[in-house]
């Protein structure tokens, strides 16, 4: 039985601490984001169950959360489940993701938005995964795409929004790792996986870093053994230099551990995204070629992107472009790309500024002075631009403070009984 004072599992509380954490994450993302172009939009928490299954959202689909349509009786519910059949039974679910809500926001308003539209959208979306570290039922995302732009400027704004946001936060050391879809596909060709298996081949390959290159070549071996020994040595002749500090975003980093004549246009296509990134990128973030990158969303038709920090064991971004998912809902093909911030990861990796600020004053007050002389001091020291808080005294004042400075507050002032101006008042530092 869960524990009723516990949140649901998968979900979690915040402290003020984590609290304000997470808001100066969120204020830093959303500044340079807005700097670089990008308007702020919001749309429901809820989409129509149909939206939500129609095949947008790749493997996020299975783990959606359906909310029951209104006046269902429990043993309806149980027939259905018995059935095998309970998703009748409702019509609107979760959002797993803000990219299906994205495109159906984008359908609706097209008229009333610019040709090339630049969205930013940050807010909770909710999966039904299996709970553990780094993964929750309910987490934030960031996101931001570029809708309408078919050529190269679109993954060009988003990779260098992306990465100032990076450096903004902190986080030296990002390398935003970059592929193209074209390039997957180009090289099961050249070495012999027929067109009909390449999704199946892709899923195994996505696996390279939990099963090893070895263990990618046995499973591609049900498919097609010979196929699968030419891309167990591409791999392998790579590998090195994906583990050696990433292999350049160049023609010629590209072309080193490629088989010459493979996907043409998905290497032209990165060879001049790496050209135009010299000089645009932040110092701590880097951008390199590695052609097994793979990211599991089948809707991605073109660049893909994932982020890597030292500090984490998992990506903590990605992306890429999925220009036909648009005209599913418009019925004609939009071109389209994103990148999303893993927000609870990269939380977990930064850590509060020092203040900068006006100071955060706690007013520690004696139980015999006036409440109307401790609301005039709050309310004077409030309008000079300060954080205010009124603390009753307590016998262990060395807690007390120790408290005040954990949850931020930088200085403190004693009021005795008869104090009414903020002149008379001693501010004194707090120990960090």
């Amino acid at each position: 039985m869960a524990n009723p004072v516990n949140p649901p599992r998968g979900m979690r509380d915040f402290l003020p601490a984590d609290k304000a954490r997470r808001e100066h994450a969120l204020a830093v993302v959303r500044d340079v984001y807005r700097a670089h172009g990008f308007d702020e939009i919001e749309t429901p928490v809820v989409e129509d169950y149909g939206r939500l299954h129609a095949g947008l959202g790749g493997d996020n689909e299975k783990l959606s959360f359906s909310i029951l349509k209104r006046g269902i009786r429990p043993e309806q519910l149980r027939e259905a489940a018995d059935a095998g059949d309970a998703e009748r039974l409702a019509d609107l679910g979760l959002r797993f993701d803000l990219t299906v809500p994205l495109t159906r926001f984008y359908a609706s308003h097209r008229a009333e938005l610019p040709p090339v539209f630049r969205a930013l959208q940050i807010a909770p979306v909710w999966r039904a995964e299996r709970p553990q570290k780094g993964r929750y039922r309910q987490f934030v995302q960031a996101d931001i795409d570029v809708i309408g732009e078919p050529g190269l400027l679109a993954e060009i704004e988003l990779v260098t929004a992306t990465s100032h946001a990076l450096a903004a936060l902190g986080l030296d050391g990002c390398v935003i790792r970059v592929n193209d879809r074209r390039i997957l596909f180009g090289l099961l060709e050249h070495c012999g996986f027929p067109a009909e298996t390449h999704d199946r081949a892709l899923i195994t390959v996505d696996k390279l870093d939990k099963i090893g290159a070895d263990g990618v070549v046995e499973e591609l071996r049900e498919i097609e053994g010979a196929a699968a020994e030419r891309l167990g040595a591409v791999l392998a002749a790579a590998a090195p230099a994906i583990a050696g500090g990433g292999i350049p975003l160049t023609r010629e980093g590209i072309d080193a551990v490629l088989p010459a004549g493979a996907a043409a246009d998905g290497i032209a296509n990165l060879s001049a995204l790496g050209e135009a990134l010299v000089g645009a990128l932040p110092e701590g973030v880097a951008v390199r070629f590695d052609p097994t990158l793979v990211r599991g969303m089948g809707y991605y038709t073109g660049t893909i992107f994932e982020v890597a920090h030292p500090g984490s064991g998992s990506s903590v971004g990605g992306g890429g472009r999925y220009d036909g998912m648009v005209g599913r809902f418009l019925g004609q093909d939009v071109p389209a790309v994103g990148f999303s911030i893993g927000f609870e990861r990269v939380v977990d990796l930064i850590a509060l500024p020092e203040s900068t600020g006006p100071e955060a004053v706690a007013l520690v007050h004696d139980a015999d002075a006036a409440l109307q002389d401790l609301a005039a001091l709050k309310r004077e020291l409030v309008e000079r631009g300060h954080r205010v808080r009124l603390e009753r005294r307590q016998k262990n004042m060395k807690a007390l403070l120790a408290r005040v400075a954990d949850e931020g507050f930088t200085s403190f002032a004693n009021v005795r009984a008869g104090v009414r101006e903020v002149d008379a008042l001693e501010l004194r530092p707090l120990a960090g």
